[in-house]
């Protein structure tokens, strides 16, 4: 059994526990952030108590054949042994992927955000067509999607625009789009019929909470403002945005998308948490980096990872060298094709330094 693994269960068992404690079931915020990491890891402990069994019942199954002397009982034994090996060995190759795959296979909770980046409307145009591409891909999936805070540009696009995404294997398969998207194509905008080339920034944070990353009051600025943009009159007219800032890393979120102050408070601590928890997560990989160094996940929002060819109907991904002239699925959110290659080359590249 691999010690990661081990430590995964304890926590699961831990978690467990503490859904039968009273002072968890009277306080709401608490259970729902334990309810969530608890269904992350119940997959995993499930596995991993089955495999354990296994090999247990492996070793009788081996004692009964061993001083078993009737040969119809031996025989029994024997075919009963080989149904245990047989499902000993599959599921011990899928444990290795779940190792080799890190703690992101257990995390199904992110938030995405998409920034426009160079390249003026026609880029917040971009940003907004990766947010469509994003959506159906999240839908086709069967996940929960929440808009936590958008930036309208004035031609239907976004200037930047934050949301969450919920499900099994949600951050698991969406991790690798952190990065720079960028664009090929004839914008709206242009007369001539020229090809302009517009960029985006994506960046995927893994949804912290409460009981994973501890957050003290008395590191917190809160300031509440009047919201700005489209949103009518009660919302412009009352002090219901949000700005939190974070004195200790200096990480600013601001929240103005819902009437009540209360909820953007919510929405901006847990774009916050995911924030801090990114950045805590991108220093160890940093520090990593010296003894494995993987082409992709670095989060580098700077990185130019994939090109959007529409002329050529071609999409591009830099890190691994894949090129698919399906562009138009693509947009539609068919990324099967993407996702598996990118978590296939990071499962090689792990696997080449070690399992742990």
């Amino acid at each position: 059994m691999f010690p990661s693994l081990e430590i995964k269960l304890k926590r699961f068992e831990e978690l467990e526990r503490q859904l039968q404690d009273p002072d968890v079931l009277s306080n709401p915020s608490k259970m729902v952030d334990i309810q969530r990491e608890y269904g992350g890891l119940r997959k995993l402990a499930t596995s991993v108590r089955t495999f354990k069994q296994l090999q247990d019942d492996i070793a009788v199954a081996r004692e009964m054949l061993e001083s078993e002397s009737d040969p119809t009982a031996r025989n029994y034994a024997k075919e009963e042994l080989r149904s245990l090996e047989e499902q000993h060995d599959v599921l011990q190759v899928e444990l290795e992927d779940i190792v080799t795959a890190g703690d992101s296979i257990t995390r199904g909770g992110l938030i995405m955000e998409i920034r426009a980046g160079t390249g003026g409307e026609e880029a917040a145009l971009f940003a907004g067509d990766l947010f469509n591409m994003y959506s159906r891909y999240v839908e086709n999936q069967g996940w929960k999607m929440e808009l936590m805070e958008s930036y309208p540009s004035e031609m239907g696009g976004f200037k930047e625009i934050v949301f969450s995404v919920a499900g099994e294997g949600a951050y698991h398969q969406l991790q690798f789009e952190s990065g720079g998207h960028r664009v090929q194509r004839v914008p709206e905008t242009e007369a001539q019929g020229r090809v302009h080339t517009s960029a985006a920034t994506v960046a995927v944070l893994p949804e912290a909470s409460e009981v994973e990353l501890v957050i003290r009051d008395e590191d917190l600025q809160i300031d509440t403002m009047r919201a700005g943009g489209p949103g009518g009159q009660k919302v412009n007219k009352t002090e219901s945005a949000v700005r939190i800032t974070h004195i200790p890393t200096g990480v600013v979120v601001k929240c103005q998308d819902e009437k009540s102050q209360h909820k953007n408070k919510a929405k901006a601590m847990r774009v916050l948490r995911s924030r801090i928890l990114e950045a805590q997560q991108r220093q160890a990989a940093e520090e990593r980096a010296s003894q494995r160094r993987t082409l992709i996940g670095s989060g580098d929002r700077s990185e130019r990872i994939r090109t959007y060819n529409f002329p050529q109907g071609r999409c591009t991904d830099h890190r691994i060298g894949l090129t698919l002239y399906k562009l138009d699925q693509i947009m539609l959110g068919n990324l099967d094709e993407l996702v598996a290659a990118l978590l296939e080359f990071d499962r090689q590249e792990r696997l080449k330094g070690g399992v742990e």
